[in-house]
């Protein structure tokens, strides 16, 4: 590790934070929206409502910028997290009222006339495939679909629809829910577990129902706007089952009126509450994460075989062979010498833009760090879908509080090219807003967009000046801190001395570039099938909570790299090309560059849905973002790897 903490202090720290965990939670410690809620018979509930999303547009939008039946009280936002905002989820309350194991058929309400404008914005997000999400005590509303003879499970229901051959569009303006429940018999005092896996013991909980499952049919169903209308909200209505001829449903029509009502069902289930996201989490296509890990394998062992033979073949056997050479056969070799030995007066010569180089590695370990520890705690279930935007939050938390690991490592690399510390400050400061600064310039342009568009997915100025405030108070005072140990630290001397004039370096037949763009090849190959599942999550609305794999892939990752990066340096030196200090970062993190292709490709051929320049500027927005983070990550992973193995190998010969 460059930080060079003994290993010893970062077990005792991760067995502390385990301790206080464990500890708090023998105290009824819990997070807010995953404590478990025993309701009493009749006890009512509201659902909430999040953004309208669309795998169409990717551009989230408010449930009430349509002409939905609002609550009695108003509309009240609760309460968001970070993440939750960058997401663009904005929470509302509203009038879908659950009263527990009461079995109720419910009129909401009869709109306005509708305006044209109100009926075109409802046809365009009909067609759009958007759709309405519900939660109902921290479950999001399921509903399933059958198609070619397979049930597909979806979260949320479509805000109207386009029947084949038919010009009209309809409205959803009758829900019949599903809501499954566990009845719950209490026993004193017992060790429950939230959703977020923290153990807490409860000696007052009452007996009662517990919400375990939450699923809708959604319905378009056509009646009298003039005798449902003298009707009051949650008044008693007949229930009814969804039509299926297109007269007896509701079109979209300006002027019409669209009343809308819902029906409610209780199932007793055997379904404990500890377990009721099982239904949202099931892990399909096992068998591919596996054979994804296995490829990976396959990789790192055909690379580890080949540094195998470089180390104990090639320059095991030159070390030893001159070690036991006498003095004066010594020098008549170091006049006979070939390959990597010719560059020892050049290898530790300073490259061209070592200022840069120092800040792209320590944003690259900033960014590694965010990752493990993200995944470390996701995988262990610290970070549970049912705490919405936690991830993320987690992400940039940690992100801005490993900064003083940036800084250390930037200003580490930047004294061992310079030999001193004279410029630190100006690595520290680059270091802390090089990666932010490029995302911020991103993100501008890109919320700049969904400004123009109304999205919720579009971030507030308060928001940013929020970001700006976290970033500065937070992430550079952390890593000016980091660089100042790095000037403290103990030096890293070159073995060797730099000659004065630079050597030439050889003609190549082909340039070295190519090869260090194909190295590339070899950690995509341990991640791809992997990154297709992440980007179906993040542009399918699908769960992603196969952490454990992700965290395997990732190990997997992190050691081919650096043996790509290896690999490739000693390729480099042995033809005398002393110029291997950004080569070796770019062996490895060259993999973004198949990353943003996988990407492009995954645009064309997986997300056909997808339409118009704007959402497919915000998906290639986001998608360039990613390929930074991984290529600064992997790129660091390889560089540091390199110099290691460069600085042990010159070490080991005595060359004047």
């Amino acid at each position: 590790m460059v930080a060079k903490m003994p290993s010893s202090n970062w077990i005792s720290a991760s067995l502390l934070v385990l301790l206080l965990s464990l500890h708090l939670g023998v105290h009824a410690f819990y997070l807010p929206g995953t404590f478990m809620h025993t309701y009493s018979p009749g006890e009512a509930i509201s659902a909430k409502v999040n953004s309208l999303t669309s795998i169409e547009t990717e551009l989230p939008f408010s449930y009430y910028s349509l002409p939905y039946c609002k609550p009695p009280e108003g509309v009240k936002k609760s309460a968001e997290n970070l993440g939750e905002i960058l997401m663009g989820d904005q929470i509302d309350n509203s009038p879908y009222r659950f009263r527990v194991n009461v079995n109720e058929s419910v009129y909401l309400c009869t709109t306005d006339p509708l305006t044209k404008e109100q009926a075109e914005l409802l046809k365009k997000r009909a067609r759009n495939l958007y759709q309405v999400n519900m939660v109902l005590d921290n479950l999001p509303v399921m509903r399933f679909t059958e198609q070619n003879g397979m049930i597909i499970q979806w979260t949320g229901f479509p805000v109207g629809y386009n029947p084949t051959g038919s010009n009209e569009d309809y409205i959803i303006n009758h829900l019949k829910f599903r809501v499954l429940v566990h009845q719950y018999q209490a026993q004193g005092d017992v060790v429950v577990t939230s959703e977020d896996g923290v153990a807490m013991v409860e000696s007052d909980r009452k007996s009662g129902f517990q919400i375990v499952g939450f699923e809708v049919v959604p319905c378009s169903v056509k009646r009298d706007p003039e005798a449902m209308s003298k009707l009051k909200m949650y008044d008693k209505v007949d229930s009814v089952n969804c039509p299926l001829e297109l007269e007896k449903s509701q079109a979209i029509h300006e002027n019409e009126r669209i009343t809308f009502t819902y029906e409610v069902e209780y199932v007793k289930s055997n379904i404990k509450w500890p377990s009721r996201w099982d239904a949202y989490l099931k892990m399909d296509g096992a068998k591919v994460h596996w054979f994804s890990i296995m490829n990976s394998m396959m990789v790192v062992f055909f690379l580890a075989g080949i540094v195998f033979v470089i180390f104990l073949r090639t320059v095991r056997r030159d070390l030893t062979r001159y070690e036991e050479m006498d003095k004066e056969a010594q020098a008549q070799m170091n006049e006979e010498l070939s390959g990597w030995k010719l560059v020892v007066g050049d290898v530790f010569r300073e490259p061209c833009c070592p200022k840069l180089l120092c800040v792209m590695v320590a944003d690259g370990i900033q960014i590694t760090g965010m990752a493990v520890v993200t995944i470390v705690f996701a995988a262990l279930g610290f970070l549970s879908p049912a705490s919405r935007g936690m991830l993320l939050t987690g992400m940039i938390i940690l992100y801005l509080f490993l900064g003083i690991i940036a800084g250390y490592v930037g200003v580490r690399v930047w004294r061992t090219i310079k030999g001193t510390s004279e410029g630190w400050k100006s690595v520290a400061w680059l270091t802390a807003c090089f990666f932010p600064g490029i995302v911020f310039v991103i993100l501008t342009v890109l919320n700049s967009i969904l400004w123009g568009k109304k999205s919720t997915g579009a971030i507030p100025i308060s928001l940013f000046f929020t970001l700006l405030a976290l970033w500065f108070c937070i992430s550079v005072p952390l890593t000016l801190i980091g660089g100042l140990f790095g000037t403290r630290a103990a030096s890293i001397d070159y073995p060797v001395r730099t000659n004065q004039i630079p050597r030439e370096i050889p003609e190549r037949k082909f340039p070295s570039w190519l090869l260090v763009l194909g190295a590339g090849t070899l950690p995509f190959g341990t991640l791809f099938i992997e990154l297709f599942f992440i980007l179906s999550s993040i542009w399918l609305g699908r769960f992603y909570y196969v952490f454990g794999f992700l965290f395997i892939v990732l190990f997997l990752l992190v050691i081919v790299c650096g043996e790509v990066s290896l690999v490739l340096t000693y390729m480099h030196l042995c033809v005398e090309d002393w110029k291997w200090w950004w080569k070796a970062f770019f062996a490895s993190g060259s993999v973004a560059f198949y990353v943003f292709l996988y990407s492009i490709n995954y645009l064309v051929f997986d997300l056909r849905s997808l339409s118009g320049p704007v959402s497919a500027t915000l998906y290639l927005g986001y998608s360039l973002i990613m390929a930074l983070a991984i290529m600064l990550s992997t790129g660091a992973i390889g560089f540091l790897l390199s110099f290691y193995f460069v600085h042990y190998l010159f070490s080991s010969v005595k060359i004047d």
